[in-house]
């Protein structure tokens, strides 16, 4: 890839970025900076660099920031590109947060990624129709995962699985998820087995490009290929919507690894900011 096709790539996942939220979210101005406020249930949204900004981002504008989030009872966390906006990071450190990097990759498009069923053994890889009642269990299931971060197989198994789903019954979580499913907005994949979902992820289509977001597989059911399989099927959908770029963020250097299997390659670095 050339610097110019490079820069046209990470353009593209700009705009992507700035979109998707504004489909559930209100966007509120802080100059350099967007908050983004989910309305409804959901996984709660960031603040990141304002679309066609000056790029320059100060620790006053953080904290600024920051302190909205606070009022709101919000997360204060900020994501973006290492790439796309450089003085991001020291403006971070300098207000407090800590900040994470994760390797952005992309599929690339000349890749045949294999059937998501030739991936693993066992359960059923399907994407989750709004009537599905595994659709709570997906919606559930990365929550412990990333609770349990890494690859190794972990002590959450489906009792605690059923309980967190019982925890989040009535919250509204499936409701949302069922109208964005039916609005075209996100495609909920899983790896089903006994009508619960050891495994899932979403991708969320904005024209021809979608990223995928939040594969996590149950911390007892690791290393049997669920995450890869999931993956998998998540492509296979987007590719079938008309998606021509789809991208991901790695949790860290080893599931990069992982994905890199199924064709997708590093381009730049996600960043992350949170508090300690």
């Amino acid at each position: 890839m050339t610097s110019e096709d490079l820069e046209l790539l990470l353009d593209r996942l700009e705009s992507y970025y700035d979109a998707v939220p504004r489909n559930g979210a209100r966007a509120e101005d802080f100059g350099p900076l967007t908050l983004f406020v989910r309305e409804g249930a959901g996984w709660p949204f960031y603040a990141r660099p304002t679309r066609g900004g000056s790029g320059a981002v100060t620790a006053a504008d953080v904290a600024r920031v920051r302190s909205r989030q606070r009022e709101l009872g919000i997360p204060e966390s900020f994501e973006w590109v290492a790439e796309s906006a450089p003085t991001l990071r020291a403006a971070a450190e300098e207000a407090g947060l800590v900040v994470r990097e994760h390797p952005l990759m992309v599929l690339d498009a000349t890749v045949s990624v294999p059937a998501a069923d030739k991936l693993s053994d066992g359960p059923s890889i399907r994407t989750v129709a709004p009537d599905d009642p595994a659709l709570a269990s997906a919606l559930v299931v990365p929550h412990l995962a990333f609770a349990e971060p890494g690859t190794g197989v972990g002590q959450a198994g489906l009792p605690e699985l059923a309980e967190a789903v019982r925890t989040r019954a009535g919250d509204g979580s499936v409701e949302s998820a069922v109208a964005r499913i039916e609005a075209g907005l996100t495609t909920v994949a899983a790896a089903v087995e006994d009508g619960t979902a050891l495994c899932a992820g979403q991708h969320q289509p904005v024209g021809t490009v979608s990223e995928i977001v939040g594969v996590g597989t149950l911390p007892a059911a690791r290393r049997r290929g669920l995450g890869l399989a999931v993956t998998a099927a998540l492509v296979a959908d987007a590719r079938s919507r008309g998606v021509e770029t789809v991208f991901l963020s790695a949790g860290d250097e080893d599931v990069a690894r992982i994905y890199g299997r199924l064709g997708f390659h590093r381009v730049a670095t996600a960043l992350i900011a949170e508090p300690e």
